[in-house]
């Protein structure tokens, strides 16, 4: 049976930007099962819809490969303070709201962060009995609590809009255990809640891409590559203090490259260069399909964030994912998940969170021992065509999709008419 769905995910992005494309990922694959598919979302700094032309009303429409997709002029960037931010989300779950209540759809597929997302997809669900898959990429309220900064008021809002999405949902699809775990403990029943981890994009990243390097990196250097969001949560202070070290030691062979932006990039690149650090460089965020060539010519992927034990088990990192694929070794600061991970190849260093002595030692271990990193990448890339290919898990995404829409079909009201004709309000 052909469904009509609708995919809610404010930070989307298709191949050719700088943004995971998880999303993209799964929207193509349930379309490539010949169901109908919307995708919605905002403006996302480093995200790239592929569409062109001027904006009416607010919005752009338009295909993207098999599904079709509704751009709303609601920007958003990581580096935004965090009233702009908020604002931006309550945005874009205002325009969506109508969108997926109105419109005829099966299926609301409902992508966080941000949790607001929520919001339009609850909305459906109580006017016309629409099912929603609610998709957890972080936890929220979890790690804003945990990370703190957060007023009290706002996180009891963020409670009660979590607890609503996880009771009601018709299925769960969780990023990691520990993230399915924070769902059960909402009220979601267990047999509703499923994992979905990020995948390995085999065909961006691999052996098979041609490398570049940017004209900072010598030849003989090393390159240590963190490609990602510079926010107070991903711990690059730490991954300073580690290049400090190295140039302390006297260590030339490791350059270290931090690719993409954030609240905390601005300050990052001020003590770098107050520090003389000339063994950092900084580089603008990357569309996906550079940043394969990127990881092609380095040598070692970074996989870092701020030292909270949070972090353990509430995370499904893309970079992890993307250093398996290209076939290098990772370094990670984390325990848990992303250390079994890596364990398990063994396809990189597992190193204690926030400690930077031991993450130079690391960097420089790898940098000394050719063959080391070698037996590492390969092990990286086995691990990522035997375990985690995004096709594969896009398959299991659908199926949880199709079970979603298929066992509330008895229970719902009849569907407007156009779902994919609807207007984006």
């Amino acid at each position: 049976m052909s469904l009509s769905i609708l995919y809610l995910h404010q930070h989307y992005s298709a191949p050719f930007g700088a943004a995971p494309q998880r999303s993209h990922t799964m929207a193509e694959a349930l379309a490539a099962r010949g169901h109908a598919v919307t995708v919605a979302c905002g403006r996302y700094d480093g995200g790239a819809t592929g569409l062109g032309g001027a904006f009416v009303d607010g919005a752009r429409v338009g295909r993207v490969g098999r599904h079709r997709v509704i751009e709303f002029d609601i920007p958003y960037a990581n580096a935004m303070p965090l009233p702009r931010r908020a604002l931006a989300f309550l945005r874009f779950a205002r325009r969506t709201a109508g969108l997926a209540a109105a419109s005829g759809f099966d299926l609301v597929i409902a992508s966080s962060t941000p949790l607001t997302v929520a919001l339009p997809a609850l909305a459906a669900r109580t006017r016309r009995g629409t099912p929603f898959l609610f998709e957890i990429r972080d936890p929220w309220p979890e790690l804003p609590r945990a990370l703190g900064g957060v007023p009290r008021p706002v996180l009891a809002a963020m409670d009660l809009l979590a607890d609503a999405a996880c009771r009601r949902a018709a299925r769960i699809v969780a990023l990691s255990d520990g993230m399915a775990a924070t769902a059960i403990a909402r009220g979601a029943e267990p047999a509703r809640v499923h994992v979905v981890p990020n995948g390995c994009d085999l065909g961006t990243f691999g052996p098979h891409v041609g490398p570049w390097r940017p004209p900072s990196a010598m030849p003989w250097e090393c390159l240590a590559i963190y490609a990602g969001t510079h926010g107070r949560a991903n711990g690059l202070g730490t991954l300073l203090d580690a290049a400090a070290l190295l140039r302390a030691r006297g260590e030339r062979r490791v350059r270290i490259l931090l690719a993409g932006d954030g609240a905390e990039k601005p300050a990052l690149m001020a003590r770098a260069q107050a520090e003389g650090l000339g063994n950092v460089t900084f580089l603008d965020p990357l569309p996906r399909p550079m940043l394969g060539a990127l990881l092609s010519a380095g040598q070692v992927v970074l996989h870092l964030l701020a030292d909270h034990p949070a972090f353990a088990e509430w995370t499904s990192p893309n970079k992890l994912m993307d250093g398996l694929a290209a076939g290098r070794p990772v370094v990670t600061n984390q325990p848990g998940r992303a250390a079994r991970i890596v364990q398990d190849g063994p396809s990189g260093i597992a190193v204690p969170p926030g400690e930077a002595g031991a993450l130079a030692d690391a960097l420089q271990r790898l940098a000394a021992d050719p063959a080391l990193r070698l037996r590492m990448g390969e092990a990286a890339r086995r691990q990522a065509v035997a375990a985690w290919d995004q096709r594969l898990l896009a398959d299991r995404f659908c199926d949880v999709a199709e079970r979603a829409a298929a066992e509330a079909a008895p229970h719902r009201a009849p569907a407007l008419s156009g779902g994919q004709g609807a207007r984006a309000r």
